[in-house]
């Protein structure tokens, strides 16, 4: 009966917090960044710090503001890139909306002409204005997330100053405060360096898309390398999304289905070639996650916090098996987690039940 009691309680307390993360996902998506941000920002201000113009340096607080504004410059500079994209997306649809649905129809003429009309029907039947409203109305979002995006890295900012002195008290022992400090360094280490290499090759990617597009005499080449670029976040999934989208947009640009394979075929090559050889050279085994969860984290995610929730997943689930690789009650779920069973570190002393009990 009471571990009865126990699996209800856990059920309970599950379902609470999966209903605050959905109620309050706006919010918590923005800390989410705001946290990744502010990781990636640490050395550089611990850079800044070191810097000296004669006998002069910069304090703390002078490279804590630096680091804000670069933020808030990079954040508002991508928000308008996209907003812009996402005008002139929805200008172009609505433009080849017509053409684009005779091009797919056209797809399907081998299968007899009753088949093609059958999809040209279907296909005018959707209703494109409320998905481009939606779109419109996501893309919104951005700018007003990157405002709050900005000020939690402003206040994170602030309160790295005590961290250590406030973990130390939390903690109760020098001893497990440095512990838990080395725990966080290895998920800022390891998450850095994903974002890091994601952002440099899919950068890469989303210029060789532009380039092949702009080859072809093919319009939005800047909207299909931002997707590009933007997408390949999303790990498994987003490349192949990409792909498609590049693709069907050129072959309807077109209407010539030899121009719109080749275009496929190219970009095809351009993400195998980032995919199984890029991403395993510079990532190396700084993840080591399982295939399996990889997807099973980017559907939970996708449920909770939408398109947003895809991008975050990785570095989620990087966190949660470090956590938990610490933890021996909990080790079981980092194996899971692990694409060989044996998850790294990266810490010499895990937590033990003595500390845990101690805590």
């Amino acid at each position: 009966m009471r571990r009865l009691q126990v699996w209800f309680l856990g059920i309970i307390a599950f379902a609470v917090i999966l209903f605050l993360l959905v109620q309050a996902k706006f919010l918590l998506i923005s800390l989410a960044i705001a946290i990744m941000l502010f990781s990636l920002t640490s050395d550089a201000i611990s850079y800044i710090q070191h810097l000296r113009f004669g006998e002069a340096r910069f304090s703390v607080w002078v490279a804590s503001l630096l680091a804000v504004l670069l933020i808030a410059s990079v954040l508002i500079s991508l928000s308008a890139l996209i907003l812009t994209q996402a005008n002139t997306v929805v200008f172009t649809v609505m433009q080849y909306a017509d053409p684009a649905q005779k091009a797919v129809a056209t797809m399907f003429s081998w299968m007899g002409a009753d088949v093609e009309q059958a999809v040209l029907n279907w296909l005018k039947g959707v209703q494109i204005g409320p998905w481009l409203a939606t779109m419109a109305g996501q893309a919104g979002n951005i700018a007003s997330g990157a405002v709050l995006v900005t000020l939690f890295v402003g206040f994170l900012f602030l309160e790295r100053l005590w961290f250590r002195p406030k973990l130390v008290s939390l903690m109760g022992d020098a001893e497990r405060a440095r512990r838990v400090e080395r725990i966080i360094s290895s998920i800022v280490h390891r998450v850095n360096r994903y974002l890091i290499v994601k952002t440099v090759v899919s950068l890469v990617t989303g210029a060789l898309v532009y380039a092949v597009m702009m080859a072809f005499g093919l319009e939005l080449a800047v909207a299909m390398g931002v997707l590009t670029f933007v997408l390949n976040f999303i790990p498994n999934v987003g490349s192949i999304v990409a792909t498609i989208a590049v693709g069907l947009v050129a072959y309807v640009q077109t209407g010539d289905p030899f121009s719109g394979l080749a275009v496929l075929a190219i970009v095809t090559g351009i993400q195998f070639v980032v995919g199984q050889v890029l991403d395993p050279l510079f990532l190396g085994r700084t993840l080591q996650l399982s295939s399996f969860g990889i997807i099973a984290s980017l559907a939970f995610w996708a449920a909770v916090w939408g398109i947003p929730g895809m991008f975050l997943a990785v570095p989620i689930m990087v966190s949660i098996m470090i956590v938990c690789s610490h933890i021996p009650r909990l080790r079981p779920v980092a194996v899971l987690l692990s694409r060989e069973g044996l998850p790294e570190t990266d810490v010499d002393h895990p937590i033990t039940r003595r500390d845990q009990s101690a805590a």
